[in-house]
């Protein structure tokens, strides 16, 4: 007779977690489906947060992941796809992936979108072979999901990340660490 603890079922739910964030909804379906669900991301963003296309109309480029799935128990991370925009083209594909370790506990979902300011730190992320999120990237949408900030419009900042569509029970989401990395789905 097998006798199931709260440790057992949390090992479990947390590995059946990790392996379906592995394909988040993407997976490995190919260049149509991961460009249909940025269209459909960018969308929503722009509904939601109509400033967000004024950043549009002035970044370089875009970087949009539709979803991340990010758990933690002691140990977490997080993954997801997307691609980067030049104007309305997609023209390479990245995946996103970050570990951490600490006290946490949750797992959690959302979107984001790095808007590449400069044409400068455009051709840094695309020469770089893995470009990793820093301290130096300026939030323009608080985890409160407040409207975008007049100032951020005008920001000098290089790169501007929007967080949004947040769902699940971890707390905050934070791109500093994140690493990407150019794929061929």
């Amino acid at each position: 007779m097998s006798t199931y603890t709260r440790r057992s079922f949390t090992l479990g739910a947390l590995a059946t977690t990790t392996l379906g964030a592995c394909s988040n909804g993407i997976g490995g379906n190919g260049p149509a489906t991961i460009d249909a669900r940025v269209d459909g991301t960018l969308n929503a963003m722009y509904s939601q947060f109509p400033g967000t296309q004024q950043l549009a109309s002035r970044a370089s480029g875009m970087l949009v992941m539709p979803l991340i799935t990010e758990v933690g128990l002691g140990l977490g991370g997080s993954f997801g796809r997307g691609a980067l925009r030049i104007g309305n083209s997609t023209v390479d594909y990245y995946s996103s992936a970050s570990g951490s370790a600490g006290l946490q506990i949750g797992a959690q979902q959302y979107s984001h979108v790095l808007f590449f300011m400069t044409q400068d730190a455009l051709m840094d992320f695309r020469q770089s072979p893995g470009w990793a999120a820093g301290a130096d990237i300026e939030y323009a949408i608080s985890a409160q999901s407040e409207m975008l900030r007049a100032e951020t419009t005008t920001s000098l900042s290089p790169v501007i990340a929007v967080v949004f569509a947040q769902t699940g029970l971890r707390l905050g989401a934070t791109l500093e660490g994140t690493k990407y990395t150019r794929i061929i789905p």
